[in-house]
């Protein structure tokens, strides 16, 4: 049986098409599966490996960058979840920072409201995340 370049573009095309399927990479492997199916057909025209190499190199780096504006982004959720409750390791005075527990981790922390002091093992709702500090309010202001 005579192996060609058109038959090696064809095989390689189809595997990497179906390894999309069992291994999701966010359509690489099947972008260069096309690009590889395409280049099979050109291989009848262009008999030479190395411009086949590249027509299928770039054709695969086309695909995938034209294909990354068409695929929404994931979105790494950074917030945190409304009225999550944190515990302060040391007191936060009224515009300062302190420290609080929040999922087993001792973060920094500062209150949302500038005017009111927070005592050491008090009880707090983390309002949000700004990098790593996180915003907390006592829990007696929302109570009441």
């Amino acid at each position: 049986m005579l192996i060609t370049y058109t038959l090696v573009w064809l095989i390689a095309g189809a595997v990497l098409c179906l390894l999309e399927l069992f291994l999701p990479t966010a359509f690489v492997a099947f972008m260069m599966g096309i690009s590889a199916l395409i280049v099979a057909l050109v291989s009848v025209l262009i008999p030479q490996l190395s411009l086949q190499v590249i027509l299928w190199l770039g054709l695969s780096t086309s695909f995938i960058l034209l294909s990354r504006r068409f695929v929404p982004k994931a979105k790494k959720s950074r917030s945190i979840q409304d009225a999550v409750v944190a515990e302060t390791l040391t007191a936060i005075a009224p515009g300062k920072e302190g420290r609080v527990i929040y999922e087993g981790n001792s973060w920094r922390a500062r209150c949302e409201d500038k005017e009111n002091a927070i005592a050491p093992s008090e009880k707090v709702y983390v309002v949000r995340r700004e990098g790593t500090l996180l915003i907390v309010l006592p829990e007696n202001v929302l109570d009441s």
